[in-house]
């Protein structure tokens, strides 16, 4: 079955409704699922046991475009339709991974790290399917060039997502010249396509709903279902890497995030944690926002600069507080520096906040 064919089924089922630029995607993510029919099912090996070159034409597909265009939902019916073994990853976890399996290998005097992480990879399957690529951290930077390589010498084929076209990568990033390499890779080795759809389904799937809830203790229920529209009840859990320390999410999908106030706000976390964070979703479910005072000064000014980091992004904020923007911080030093982080809560339940493009 074509992926046109699972596209129409969808469509026909009343599940999707069909988008002409999704519909050109298809044709492109079509070109990659019918090579990976042709591609053996492990690689190749020359003589002496060696492997061999990894196989010509595109190793697969850089699909970026506007948030809630469809490119989470098409990726998911390229792993769905793959005809060959095939994972779905977001890109934050699975470098999460390649790190963790860099330090094993290096505690065993491993020289090349990087090696026995892509051959295990390469050994499992045959396309990786990535979600919101984004490259935020310079130690990512530094080694996906290598990793890359590694895994189309090996046969394995990509498929990603991204807000960004490929040279907006790593943008500004530290050192960003030793990481122009691996542009040039995504840009001669894979299909970039922009998904270039006028409506942002993610922005209409939130249309007439409420994204501010108070009080707290009764909009569990509100919540729950916002949740499941937004991410179908699926979770692939989220992990950001910063300065070598992980944040986790276990309640993410497809760039939809849910997390409580103690989670993001109650645990030492600073402003490089909420950007990376804000860099990752495009829409959070924030529950639990208590009403605080000056015994909460640190928790309140985590806050405030979780505010400022999703307002500059764009990020599509929905909230359960005890108490309205105005009144969750009433009273007390640093009562006067939150009126802005209440304006700006008040400012992002605007019909249609976060529909820039990130």
């Amino acid at each position: 079955m074509t992926l046109s064919d699972l596209y129409e089924r969808r469509v026909a089922e009343g599940t999707l409704e069909r988008d002409p630029a999704q519909v050109a995607a298809l044709g492109v993510l079509e070109q990659v699922r019918a090579k990976l029919e042709e591609v053996p099912a492990k690689p190749k090996r020359g003589l002496f046991g060696r492997k061999a070159k990894a196989p010509d034409g595109p190793m697969g597909c850089y699909l970026w475009g506007g948030v809630g265009r469809g490119k989470s939902m098409l990726m998911d019916l390229f792993h769905e339709a793959a005809p060959v073994p095939s994972r779905r990853a977001h890109f934050h976890a699975f470098m999460q991974e390649v790190h963790e399996g860099m330090h094993e290998a290096r505690t065993r005097g491993v020289t090349d790290a990087i090696a026995p992480v892509a051959d295990a990879v390469i050994a499992e399957v045959r396309v990786l399917c990535f979600d919101e690529m984004q490259i935020t951290d310079i130690t990512d930077a530094m080694i996906v060039g290598r990793l890359f390589q590694r895994l189309f010498d090996g046969g394995v084929h990509v498929v990603t997502t991204s807000n960004r076209v490929p040279r907006d990568l790593y943008k500004d990033g530290l050192n960003r010249g030793l990481f122009v390499p691996f542009i040039e890779m995504i840009e001669t080795r894979m299909i970039v396509h922009e998904l270039a759809a006028d409506r942002d389904y993610r922005q209409e799937r939130l249309a007439g709903e409420a994204v501010y809830f108070t009080p707290s203790e009764t909009d569990d229920m509100g919540l729950d279902a916002l949740w499941e529209k937004l991410s179908h009840g699926i979770s692939d859990g989220l992990a950001l890497r910063v300065k070598g320390r992980v944040v986790e999410l276990p309640d993410f999908r497809a760039g939809v995030a849910r997390a409580s106030f103690a989670e993001l706000c109650g645990r030492p976390l600073g402003a490089a944690d909420y950007l990376a964070l804000a860099s990752a979703v495009r829409v959070l479910i924030l529950t639990h926002v208590p009403r605080l005072d000056e015994a909460h000064r640190n928790e309140a000014r985590r806050f405030v600069t979780l505010i400022d980091a999703l307002y500059e992004a764009g990020v599509r904020l929905i909230v359960s507080a005890e108490a309205e923007p105005e009144s969750l911080y009433p009273e007390g030093t640093g009562a006067f520096e939150f009126e802005r982080t209440a304006s700006r809560l008040r400012e992002m339940q605007a019909e249609g906040w976060g529909s820039r493009d990130g």
